[in-house]
């Protein structure tokens, strides 16, 4: 349901209307329409307009500002590093500080803010890939993976299978930086919020969409599109498309296989293994809470370095890297 500000009456990343919302992003798991008030940076409100229409009620929250809420709490929005928009909410009450991360990431990105951590007594972390096994390699590695397929390809096209919000952006993003400056095919259901990055602020250079296209136009091309499309009928006007994935779920090889997928790439939103456990060491908090995710392997990490934490079963969330 997500967690409620009982001294505030209202609520953080809510699945279902409330009176009072404060959202820390756009994915459809933590934002949705509805709300009486709806609490978020500016650039989160654009992208739920975008999504939901949710014109009405919507209180813009600039980076490091502070709003007086009910009760005597006051939040404070920092930057989260997950995507555009993201962030984390710190509470305050009666001395004292709690931190709801909402989603996060350490490693750059150029599409968003980096995370900032913010000391607190309470720290209410994420943990989507809370298994040691989860180490997220250099994004540099995976976009030169990319990049070499393509060049050793050169009749067939790359199709990324990537998240229209966040992850879309930043692999268009990180192709930039390395280098590539050839256009880059959308398909239909990425174009809405690659244009609003870019309204945003967020350069991503010459982006193209592929309806209309013919199948030779597309050879030695990079494409995106949604997951859900890379096994699609639509895939089939591609010129043999090399099938990829960009998600931290790539890591684990029946995934992969599981989708077809022949190129995966290891690139996530979401803190890893050690970015979880070096956040909580860095931010160390009084109490650390575990949220949607691999709760018991972070909780367990926790107990082995005398640090004093629970497990939240919060229904609703969903991975949106898969």
């Amino acid at each position: 349901m997500g967690i409620r500000v009982l001294p505030a009456d209202c609520w953080i990343d809510p699945a279902r209307p409330v009176d009072t919302a404060l959202v820390t992003h756009g994915h459809a798991d933590h934002a949705r329409g509805g709300h009486g008030t709806t609490i978020a940076t500016p650039q989160t409100l654009a992208i739920m307009q975008l999504r939901y229409q949710t014109d009405a009620g919507a209180v813009p929250v600039a980076y490091g500002e502070t709003i007086d809420l009910p009760g005597g709490v006051t939040a404070t929005y920092q930057p989260a590093g997950h995507v555009l928009g993201s962030a984390q909410i710190l509470l305050e009450h009666a001395g004292e500080r709690v931190v709801v991360t909402g989603d996060y990431k350490r490693r750059s990105d150029p599409t968003c803010p980096a995370f900032e951590p913010i000391a607190c007594d309470v720290f209410i972390t994420e943990a989507t890939f809370g298994l040691p096994i989860f180490h997220h390699p250099p994004i540099g590695d995976e976009i030169a993976k990319l990049l070499a397929a393509r060049e050793a390809n050169p009749d067939r096209c790359v199709l990324i299978g990537a998240y229209a919000l966040g992850k879309a952006q930043r692999v268009i993003a990180e192709l930039r930086l390395a280098g590539y400056g050839e256009p880059i095919y959308l398909h239909g259901a990425l174009e809405r919020m690659c244009r609003l990055y870019e309204e945003l602020g967020v350069g991503l250079g010459d982006l193209r969409p592929i309806a209309g296209l013919p199948k030779a136009a597309l050879q030695g091309q990079i494409a995106l599109c949604p997951p859900s499309a890379l096994s699609d009928r639509w895939s089939r006007r591609l010129p043999d498309p090399i099938t990829a994935m960009a998600s931290g779920w790539m890591r684990v090889r029946q995934r992969a296989r599981q989708r077809n997928v022949e190129l995966p790439l290891i690139i996530s939103d979401h803190a890893d293994w050690s970015e979880l456990t070096r956040t909580i060491a860095e931010v160390d908090p009084a109490e650390t809470w575990i949220t949607h995710g691999r709760e018991d392997a972070l909780l367990r990490w926790c107990e082995l370095n005398q640090r004093k934490a629970r497990a939240l079963a919060l229904v609703g969330y969903e991975d949106e890297d898969d």
